[in-house]
């Protein structure tokens, strides 16, 4: 372990450097109750004149991607929509979306939904840029070169951030591996906030995705590099707005003021974890998504706190400062109090929110599998708190499965 965390250190230490040389931005945000109207001219401002519609046959049926393609039709706008994309998007998916927009000669894409199908239009945009490079070849970090078509993401839940973040998630069809595409290629021109769109979200889903932003604030919050001033005042606000608004939308989903608070505090979220980096939360939480199709804002919700706790003594300084700013604890007390108030304070509101603390479907024989694909994808990249060793991930996913 002691060489493994020197590596990881010093790959961290240089890579932060590197990492202030990179052309870092943030889409453009759109806010508001009926916000996606603006759409038209923001597809105008970019000379696209024949978008493919990127979203899912969920909200097809739910008629919220109509709200958005009634508003292209209504502005004479000619459009093709793809609506086929699963919960965890598969690399089966994002061809099947190249090649559509290439048969119809399309020029932009409008990602309508969760981070899945905002995920699968970016990596889509990438295979229009790249044809004869694979999905799996895209894989990893900065291997995207080229700036992608006109994307613009219109989030339908507020919790993936993926609207405004360097990364996609993709699991691999044959072998149900799921890993991230990063480059700042992939960050979409435009993030439409439209709270309305949100409305319609049963409490679970509002539940799980709020999580989901909670996690990538929490996270960022704690890298130990890789932050900068903007990052970490984003993860702070973004943190304390979650804890103020995400149990007023579970509780009522017609509630637009916290609804368009959420929006918000997951797109500051987003861009804090895409400047500072994830951690063994996502690494584990990853793993879950490929091998079970769990939904990703369910599995981060649930692992959060257990990893929080197994971080000790680290944590507590910075998980302090983000219980005085969500008005969490004691005042007066200690940090390590405050910290441990801050992590009673997730596992209370998972509960009053109908979140288990484990699950049931976690299979012994896949459990080294899960390690090693989680170390891999922790380490050395993400700059955690804890480098953990193998034993430490094997610790956490015992804790989060119910054993049969």
């Amino acid at each position: 372990m002691g060489l493994k965390l020197i590596y990881c250190r010093i790959f961290q230490f240089i890579f932060n450097y590197g990492a202030m040389l990179l052309a870092w931005r943030k889409a453009i945000p759109v806010e508001g109750a009926g916000s996606i109207g603006q759409i038209p001219g923001l597809l105008r401002e970019e000379g696209v004149r024949k978008p493919l519609v990127v979203t899912d046959p969920g909200l097809v049926k739910a008629g919220i991607a109509g709200r958005v393609t009634d508003i292209l039709v209504k502005a004479g706008i000619t459009f093709v929509q793809y609506a086929e994309v699963e919960s965890n998007p598969s690399v089966n998916t994002v061809n099947a979306i190249q090649k559509l927009y290439l048969a119809e000669g399309c020029d932009g894409l409008i990602a309508v939904g969760g981070g899945s199908a905002i995920d699968a239009a970016k990596v889509a945009g990438a295979r229009v840029r790249f044809p004869k490079r694979t999905v799996n070849q895209l894989g990893g970090l900065l291997r995207v070169w080229k700036r992608l078509p006109p994307l613009i993401a219109v989030p339908t839940t507020a919790g993936t951030g993926s609207e405004t973040t360097i990364a996609a998630l993709i699991t691999d069809t044959e072998t149900h591996h799921k890993y991230a595409i990063m480059d700042l290629h992939l960050i979409p021109r435009y993030a439409v906030l439209d709270p309305e769109l949100t409305v319609g979200l049963p409490p679970a889903l509002s539940a799980a995705t709020g999580m989901d932003a909670l996690t990538h604030a929490v996270e960022a919050y704690l890298c130990w590099t890789y932050n900068t001033r903007e990052s970490i005042d984003f993860a702070l606000k973004a943190v304390t707005a979650i804890f103020a608004n995400l149990e007023r939308v579970y509780k009522n989903g017609g509630d637009l003021e916290a609804r368009q608070a959420m929006l918000l505090a997951s797109y500051k979220a987003g861009f804090a974890f895409t400047r500072a980096g994830v951690g063994n939360i996502h690494a584990i939480a990853h793993t879950l998504g490929g091998i079970y199709n769990a939904p990703h804002g369910l599995t981060n919700a649930v692992i959060l706190p257990v990893v929080l706790e197994e971080y000790g003594p680290r944590v507590h300084r910075k998980l302090a400062r983000l219980a005085e700013a969500s008005g969490i604890g004691t005042p007066g007390s200690g940090d390590a109090e405050k910290a441990r108030a801050f992590i009673a304070a997730i596992y209370a509101m998972n509960g009053r929110m109908g979140i288990p603390r484990a699950f049931n479907f976690i299979k012994d024989e896949d459990i080294p599998r899960m390690i090693q694909w989680a170390d891999r994808e922790s380490n050395p990249l993400y700059p955690v708190p804890v480098i953990f060793s193998r034993d430490q991930f094997r610790s956490v996913i015992e804790k989060v499965r119910i054993k049969k």
